[in-house]
């Protein structure tokens, strides 16, 4: 099995399947993992596979190098598409992730001012309102929502503290519409939520919150959990139409 650890608190650039050509940002520690969900197809492996014995990088880190990359790629002639807040775990649970995203944005804006802010989240923190405004700030507030079965949640994005769906979505309804949904489509031994009995609740879900975009993918990586499998072309594209039937924006990556 392997796994990827990102470089903290600046990598790439990478070329991401959904957004460009993306410069990370890893506000997690550079040694291991930390996260407020332990997926069974996360690329990072398992949370008590990788127990980082470093510390996160501070907002000074975080915007020192940022400046220095950016200075280097402006040097080159190859600026990223976009800025995107991912890595080893969930970034919004850094404590000064609202400054770090008025950093952020500050060097775009001197930088590479025609690229976007993205930040992909698993929601867990969107309930606190400094959060919900700092993401109110990005370009692309991406936040998952794989399902909203609650017994699907617990065996695939197993949550490490108390986690309750129907918060979830009515948090992601605070946003207004600013927001851009991602939700994993896999199968598996005992899981596949690409069937009706899941995508209809989830699409009439997503109809509710009403975000400005649907990011819709499936496995790319090896899995920290043997037996998964992809979903099929037709798969997503199937569930792509049905979003897009209902007059929401929906792209599909396979």
């Amino acid at each position: 099995m392997s796994t990827i650890i990102y470089p903290s608190p600046i990598f790439g650039p990478v070329h991401s399947r959904r957004l460009g050509i993306s410069l990370g940002i890893n506000l997690m520690p550079a040694d291991g993992k930390v996260c407020t969900f332990d997926c069974i197809y996360c690329e990072c492996g398992f949370n008590k596979d990788h127990r980082p014995t470093q510390s996160r990088p501070t907002r000074k880190d975080v915007a020192e190098h940022l400046k220095i990359k950016l200075q280097e790629m402006t040097a080159q002639g190859a600026l990223p598409d976009v800025l995107t807040f991912a890595g080893n775990g969930e970034p919004t649970a850094h404590p000064d992730f609202s400054a770090i995203i008025d950093d952020t944005i500050r060097l775009r804006n001197q930088y590479c001012p025609m690229a976007k802010v993205s930040v992909l989240s698993n929601s867990t923190f969107i309930h606190r309102e400094n959060i919900r405004e700092a993401l109110m700030r990005v370009d692309n507030n991406i936040l998952k929502l794989d399902t909203i079965d609650s017994t699907f949640i617990q065996q695939v994005d197993r949550p490490t503290g108390h986690y309750d769906v129907q918060q979830i979505i009515r948090d992601m309804r605070l946003f207004n519409g600013h927001l851009i949904i991602q939700t994993m489509f896999l199968k598996g031994d005992y899981i596949d939520n690409t069937t009706d009995a899941y995508v209809l609740p989830w699409l009439n879900t997503v109809k509710e919150i009403a975000p400005r975009e649907v990011m819709i993918y499936t496995i790319d990586r090896e899995t920290p959990t043997q037996g998964l499998q992809k979903a099929t072309h037709e798969e997503l594209d199937r569930i792509r139409d049905m979003v897009i039937g209902c007059g929401i924006q929906c792209t599909a990556s396979y």
